[in-house]
């Protein structure tokens, strides 16, 4: 079954919200690592991890063209994490903050 949610509704929501809380209990990156693998397929990780790097190369004003070429996402990747990166959550920007990437 395939769930339809709103992003305004969506952390309205007990499991995601559990989810939320899930995060913030996790300590220390082994016990991060043992989560996102339980957590996540390896493809989705490694969709994650690429979407930070195209997101840490847009904001150091690396063309689409270029951070097509150096991460291997799709230009549709690229637009979408553009398009968060510079949005109303601001939820890059904050990590790529936190990580050193960008003032």
């Amino acid at each position: 079954m395939v769930v339809t949610v709103n992003i305004e509704k969506m952390f309205e929501r007990p499991d995601v919200d559990q989810l939320v809380e899930a995060f913030q209990l996790v300590d220390g990156a082994d016990e991060i690592r043992a989560f996102l693998t339980d957590l996540c397929t390896p493809r989705e990780i490694c969709d994650f991890a690429q979407r930070l790097q195209v997101a840490r190369y847009l904001d150091e004003g690396e063309p689409y063209v270029e951070v097509q070429a150096r991460t291997g996402a799709s230009s549709t990747t690229v637009s979408r994490v553009s398009k968060a990166l510079n949005g109303e959550y601001g939820g890059y920007r904050s990590v790529l903050v936190k990580l050193g990437g960008t003032e």
